[in-house]
């Protein structure tokens, strides 16, 4: 008994040092694999065209079309010529301000109507308030195409065609729905004794509304606002639609309308112009990002 004790004491302490590292090594591979392997892949994928409009706006034309001479992913000579001829040889900064006072207005005014909506939907508690609330999600759900023909009409009757004023006016009628519903969500989960505590204390409705309830749900708000300013700003068939003049369109429309003759694409003015136009939304959106992770995971927990 002895022996077969001392025999076996060796081969068990080597197994139990062999163990621990085979696990370490098998946990490790499980992890590249399921974890940075697919998450390098998605970062590829999303970041690559970014990368491709970068290369393309500062390739010299020379570059853009001999690819049997040079590489199609990197530049051997950079230039500005494509970004000095879109900013001073075209209308590309009345575009990027006719867009930036669009999807600014537009957002505004969509937030605004879609807080009163949602705080009277969730909080006065009127019969048939969770219909009204799905009703108007469901309205989001409905084609631009489908409104486009009564729209239209309605542009045309106010006189707003060829105007800034026909994308602000008519923008609101796919943000609105989906930010009504989402602030929805968000004002549910404040406790609604905070208000009922501001109701003793004779607050009204509207001071409650400014004082308590926006003030917690700014996460919310920031969230609605990144969602109806990347909207606004990207939109292409209201503004092809309801916008004709060269100086009045925005950039979406433009770069596609203004930079393609016939035939002939500017490829290195439009991947310039697209690179420019994105800039704003991803600066937009990385100053608030924070408050949009917040708002995904909850708001003021009881």
């Amino acid at each position: 008994m002895s022996n077969t004790a001392t025999a076996d004491g060796p081969e068990a302490r080597a197994s139990a040092t062999v163990k621990p590292e085979l696990m370490t090594w098998d946990s490790r591979a499980r992890r590249v694999v399921t974890l940075y392997v697919p998450l390098a892949c998605f970062v590829i994928i999303l970041l690559f065209p970014f990368y491709w409009m970068a290369v393309t706006a500062f390739k010299p034309n020379a570059e853009l079309y001999d690819y049997k001479t040079y590489n199609p992913f990197w530049i051997s000579s950079p230039t500005l010529d494509h970004i000095r001829h879109l900013l001073f040889n075209t209308s590309y900064p009345r575009w990027l301000w006719t867009t930036m006072l669009v999807a600014i207005a537009s957002t505004f005014l969509s937030l605004f109507a879609s807080v009163l909506a949602a705080y009277a939907i969730q909080r006065l508690r009127f019969r048939g308030s969770q219909y009204v609330g799905l009703a108007i999600y469901l309205a989001y759900l409905v084609p631009p195409s489908i409104l486009f023909i009564p729209l239209a009409t309605m542009v045309f009757q106010l006189g707003l065609f060829d105007t800034p004023f026909a994308l602000i006016l008519t923008y609101p009628t796919f943000l609105v729905p989906f930010c009504t519903w989402l602030l929805i969500g968000y004002f549910k989960s404040i406790p609604y004794e905070l208000e009922e505590c501001a109701l003793i204390d004779g607050a009204t409705r509207l001071q409650i509304l400014m004082q308590i309830t926006l003030p917690l749900a700014v996460p919310g708000l920031i969230s609605a606002g990144i969602f109806s300013f990347t909207l606004s700003w990207n939109e292409f068939i209201y503004a092809l639609a309801f916008i004709q003049s060269s100086e009045s369109k925005t950039v979406p429309v433009a770069i596609l309308t203004e930079l393609v003759s016939g035939d002939v694409y500017q490829w290195g003015a439009l991947m310039a112009g697209s690179l420019l136009g994105s800039l704003p939304v991803a600066i937009f959106y990385s100053f608030f990002v924070d408050y949009y992770v917040s708002s995904l995971t909850g708001a003021v927990k009881e």
